[in-house]
């Protein structure tokens, strides 16, 4: 009985010490961590070449934020694979990563126990020229390139301010280039597209308006000559377009991001002579053929498929494969629906073709379901400008007026806009419809179309050196 009693205490006492111990393990305090006011998942603006300076609010109980932290701000360069890493607080830089939207973090690091703490955020990097109005005009046959900010400053021909140098002659386009939001390691461009035999047509960083570098080089194998017919953008960053009469198709086959994606391969090879009003669909191209005087179509790859659909017999009003005129003034189709064409015939009449089409793996057909003379035959001119609307109602110029055309009751009828005699050398449509950009020498003005309204003028902007040719927007 002693023993057990002994041994009893023995194992009371063992149990004692080894929670008396224990206690000392539940006196921890966990360190303090930086509290950051304001700032975690913010996004903070930045403009190239401008001081960025981030100056966040921390605070850390029981320790000096300057004298018991470290901090390190790195800043992901996509397009470069790679971060810009900078030390100290608060973070001051001269900007000069680039425009676009960056994903960045602030690591605050503890000196007295080495922890690390992550507070991420955003920084959307912009120059002066990422919001405003680029326009392309032309100035007695050269072309010149403006700058108008959104209140309303012209910077007028910024191209020759920057390069010391004239843009070639006979302007054509302006193409942008502009990435889709899954592609953001590739750049904005712009292509200024001019007909000059003896001068290449540049490219320029949208972000800078400088040069990158030609046209040509677009091309894998240059053509001889480069005649642009009219270039669209298909994927952000891959054009489509007619040149020297042929459909050229940007290469798709690398990563957004490869020096080769969206560049020109060879032709699209075949016997034909391509108008520049050509449609691209998801599975088809459609277009028509100057030199066989027909409708031709494209497959979804671009490879040349010719006039390889049926008439239809119910559509007897003109032969789509040989409509007997070559001067097609205006033409914008789609995916489906009823269309229309304009052509001027040899004896100058111009002439309104309605046909709808139908191109799928069974079937394949053109159905020509009217042919008229065109309601304003006597206003349109040479260089008329044309439009078309989702509705498939139609504007076109003559000298400083602008007509609507809706060919369903063949309705014609002058807008209210006037343009003091200056006769009209642009005109675009928005995408809602509901506004016109309309280009005179010396001006750009922005035209009201929505419903109910008769064309009011609801902006001008002056000082456009030449005749404006063609303008890109960016909000």
């Amino acid at each position: 009985m002693k023993f057990k009693l002994i041994l009893t205490l023995a194992i009371l006492v063992g149990l004692y010490t080894a929670c008396k111990k224990d206690l000392g393990n539940y006196d921890y305090h966990p360190p303090s961590e930086p509290v950051v006011t304001e700032f975690r998942d913010s996004t903070f603006a930045a403009l190239l070449g401008d001081s960025l300076i981030l100056n966040p609010k921390i605070t850390i109980a029981d320790a000096d934020p300057k004298k018991d932290l470290s901090f390190e701000w790195r800043i992901m360069v996509a397009e470069e694979l790679r971060e810009a890493v900078y030390t100290g607080f608060p973070l001051r830089m001269v900007f000069n990563l680039g425009p676009g939207l960056r994903n960045s973090k602030l690591i605050i690091i503890d000196n007295r126990n080495g922890l690390r703490y992550v507070v991420p955020f955003k920084i959307l990097g912009s120059t002066e020229f990422s919001v405003g109005n680029l326009v392309l005009s032309d100035d007695n046959g050269t072309a010149r390139l403006s700058f108008v900010k959104p209140d309303n400053t012209v910077i007028a021909d910024i191209y020759k301010s920057f390069h010391n140098e004239d843009l070639p002659k006979n302007p054509v386009q302006l193409y942008f280039s502009d990435p889709l939001p899954y592609q953001p390691i590739t750049n904005q461009d712009y292509w200024v597209l001019c007909n000059d035999p003896t001068t290449k047509s540049p490219v320029l960083d949208a972000s800078t308006l400088l040069r990158k570098r030609y046209f040509n080089d677009q091309f894998f194998t240059q053509p001889s000559t480069i005649n642009v017919g009219r270039l669209e953008a298909f994927m952000g960053t891959v054009p489509t377009g007619v040149v020297n009469g042929k459909l050229y198709v940007g290469v798709m086959s690398t990563a957004p991001f490869a020096p080769d994606y969206g560049k020109f391969a060879n032709e699209q090879a075949g016997d034909y002579l391509l108008s520049k009003y050509f449609t691209r669909t998801p599975g088809f191209y459609f277009g028509f053929d100057t030199k066989s005087k027909g409708f031709v179509t494209f497959g979804g790859d671009g490879s040349y498929l010719g006039k390889d659909y049926v008439v239809d017999p119910d559509g007897t009003a003109f032969d789509p494969k040989n409509v007997g005129m070559d001067d097609l003034l205006f033409m914008q189709t789609g995916q489906a629906g009823t269309f229309y064409a304009f052509f001027k015939a040899p004896d100058g009449t111009i002439t309104e073709l309605g046909f709808n089409y139908t191109f799928d793996s069974s079937n394949k057909r053109v159905r020509a379901i009217s042919k008229r003379v065109f309601a304003g035959a006597a206003l349109v001119q040479t260089d008329s400008k044309w439009v078309r609307n989702t509705l498939n109602v139609f504007y076109f110029t003559s000298n400083d007026k602008i007509y609507r055309y809706n060919p369903l009751n063949e309705d014609l009828r002058v807008l209210d806009a006037n343009f003091a005699g200056k006769k009209i050398t642009m005109l675009k449509i928005s995408a809602d419809d509901n506004t016109l950009t309309v280009g005179t020498a010396g001006a750009v003005y922005t035209v009201n179309v929505s419903v109910g309204v008769n064309g009011v003028i609801t902006k001008t902007i002056n000082g456009i050196p030449g005749a404006a040719v063609d303008i890109v927007t960016r909000k």
